[in-house]
């Protein structure tokens, strides 16, 4: 018989963060950014990926999980000129945005239906975001069952429109990067960064051979992560975004990473659930947008 939900805080050096148990599976959500650490369901291999190296500094996003890229994502220079121009600042600008760094208010932990949902608040009028002078709520809903469940909520409180670019930057947890292949982008566009950002289409399933940085375009809802090591398959099933970025930083890049060991590339598969490129979301004052991700898994 399975033990009931359950819900912890620990503290991970100097980030307080929330353990929660939903039958055999395992949750760990750092308050600062809101940040999903691990998810595992009993001994099977976590489906999140954490790096070994992983530091848990305030004002520092942790090596992995899932954090949150808000209000735009990487360079902001690479973003469309309506996301750059909600910046107030020079042309040094922190990459991702700023909450991932940031702590976020736990509104609640509800417990229904033999699932555990996490509730979390950034406010940016209550918080103001360095050089992004607008009126903003950000919302991030974490609810697990059996899956994990993300809920991304912004809303304009501005009287002016806002645009933004935002993504959930997810690391995945294989066997061998080598062996994996994605499922779901065939057909896709996609803007090849290693290749001075061209646009290209995807041909079948994506394998991996070296680097990789790829923002594809048009996603469908479902994407999955094919793992012939470990014998599964994770899915990706996402609601309010039609674009995700592919990232392996492969051997060299590795070894310029911070807190990620020199053969971690081997072992870690981001795929991004996102608004990026011509899938930004621009929000009349007042209006909201909601971007969603379910992550499962089952094997092969």
């Amino acid at each position: 018989m399975n033990a009931l939900p359950s819900v912890e805080r620990v503290e991970l050096d100097e980030l307080t963060c929330w353990r929660v148990h939903v039958g055999d599976a395992e949750l760990l959500v750092a308050q600062q950014g809101a940040q999903i650490l691990h998810y595992q369901h009993g001994a099977q291999a976590p489906i999140i990926w954490l790096s070994e190296q992983a530091a848990y500094h305030r004002g520092q996003s942790v090596r992995g999980g899932v954090p949150v890229c808000w209000p735009w994502f990487g360079d902001l220079r690479r973003n469309p000129p309506a996301v750059q121009a909600q910046y107030a600042g020079g042309t040094i600008s922190p990459a991702h945005g700023a909450v991932r760094g940031l702590d976020w208010q736990l509104q609640g932990i509800e417990q229904a239906d033999g699932a555990v949902s996490l509730n979390f608040v950034f406010d940016s009028r209550q918080h103001p975001l360095p050089d992004w002078p607008h009126a903003a709520e950000l919302h991030l809903s974490i609810r697990l069952d059996q899956q994990l469940h993300l809920k991304l909520g912004s809303r304009n409180l501005g009287e002016q429109p806002l645009a933004l670019s935002q993504a959930l930057h997810s690391y995945f947890a294989v066997s061998d990067i080598r062996q994996v292949s994605v499922q779901g982008l065939d057909g896709c566009r996609y803007i090849e960064t290693l290749d001075n950002w061209q646009q290209h289409r995807q041909h079948g399933a994506l394998g991996f051979a070296g680097e990789t940085d790829r923002i594809y375009l048009d996603t469908p809802t479902r994407l999955s992560i094919v793992d012939p090591g470990w014998q599964r398959r994770i899915h990706l099933d996402a609601w309010g975004s039609h674009s995700a970025i592919v990232w392996n930083p492969w051997i060299d890049k590795a070894r310029r990473l911070s807190q990620f060991a020199e053969d971690a590339w081997q072992r870690m598969l981001c795929i991004e659930t996102a608004n990026v490129g011509d899938d930004i979301v621009t929000l009349a004052p007042g209006e909201s947008h909601s971007l969603r991700l379910t992550l499962s898994s089952e094997a092969l």
